[in-house]
């Protein structure tokens, strides 16, 4: 698993899955050097067209381990692998620190594995001494199992893990077993709704946003190719949107007939009732065109794909 594929995957979760390939080499190739960096000068002295936000503005952080508490004596360990691509990388880093905490137990460092079976270490590609740090007074983590410590079995997860799920599947087996392995899988369409736990809902939100952090290596590689996709954004003075959108799965079952699903016919029009102009440049997930993407292509022309 080469580490820009990897890095690749990493920035879908929040709107940059697409930036390896998403673009086909003409289009990259189709601007001289000096245009690039003219045009990339240009986007720094103006502001697009459209309700952009500043880059001196920051999010608000969705968690607060001063409400959390130290963590308990650890009562065993809680192993998992980041599998199914790097795209899911946060939802089961997310998934682990939630049960970890509320189990008492220690994580220990996940490695990676790919679709093809190929296995890496977590250090190949993100901080550990971040990582480790991020989670401090949250959960313990532990680097490797002690010689003795068997990984104990196999417990299924689906991602975005309640608490109720929690005690009812994963707990009894923990109390019984004192070790166990996750295994998460991701149903097509999560759309229930679940009741407030402010507690659970801080811990998931610092295991997705707070705690991954890519090597510095690999993170220069995001950055260039990040820079790269603003200066081909003329058109939009270096700006861009990133929108998730994946055709297969509005053909899940979980979307039919459910409003909480938008195709891109909604994603458009809602693009231009915020503000945004034809020349905005979008950057989608999805790997291919497909037939249904003509209804937002038409309001944005400068729409892409993974692959044209």
């Amino acid at each position: 698993m080469d580490a820009r594929q990897v890095l690749a995957g990493v920035l879908t979760i929040t709107m940059f899955v697409m930036l390896g390939d998403m673009i086909k080499r003409d289009h990259f190739d189709s601007l001289p050097v000096d245009s690039i960096h003219a045009t990339r000068k240009q986007s720094l002295l103006t502001n697009g067209v459209g309700p952009w936000k500043q880059d001196a503005q920051s999010l608000t952080s969705c968690w607060s381990k001063q409400l959390l508490g130290e963590p308990d004596e650890s009562q065993g360990y809680v192993t998992f692998s980041l599998t199914n691509g790097p795209e899911y990388h946060l939802s089961q880093i997310a998934d682990a620190v939630v049960i970890a905490r509320y189990l008492r137990a220690t994580l220990l460092l996940p490695d990676i594995r790919g679709r093809s079976g190929e296995q890496r270490k977590f250090e190949h590609v993100y901080d550990v001494e971040q990582f480790v740090k991020k989670l401090d007074g949250v959960v313990k983590v532990a680097k490797s199992l002690p010689s003795k410590v068997i990984t104990g079995p196999v417990v299924k997860v689906p991602s975005r893990v309640t608490e109720e799920y929690i005690t009812d599947n994963i707990e009894p087996i923990f109390r019984s077993k004192g070790n166990i392995r996750l295994a998460t899988y991701f149903p097509s369409v999560n759309m229930k709704k679940t009741k407030e736990n402010s507690n659970i809902d801080s811990i998931a939100c610092l295991g997705m946003f707070g705690t991954l952090e890519l090597q510095p290596e690999v993170n220069g590689v995001v950055e260039s190719m990040v820079e790269r996709l603003k200066t081909l954004s003329r058109k939009s003075n270096g700006q861009f949107i990133a929108v998730d959108l994946r055709v297969d799965m509005l053909e899940k079952k979980g979307c039919q007939g459910n409003s909480a699903c938008y195709g891109p016919q909604e994603i458009a029009m809602f693009l231009r009732k915020i503000g945004f102009n034809k020349d905005t440049t979008i950057y989608l997930t999805q790997s291919r065109w497909d037939n249904s993407l003509d209804a937002l292509k038409d309001l944005f022309p400068r729409t892409y794909t993974k692959v044209k």
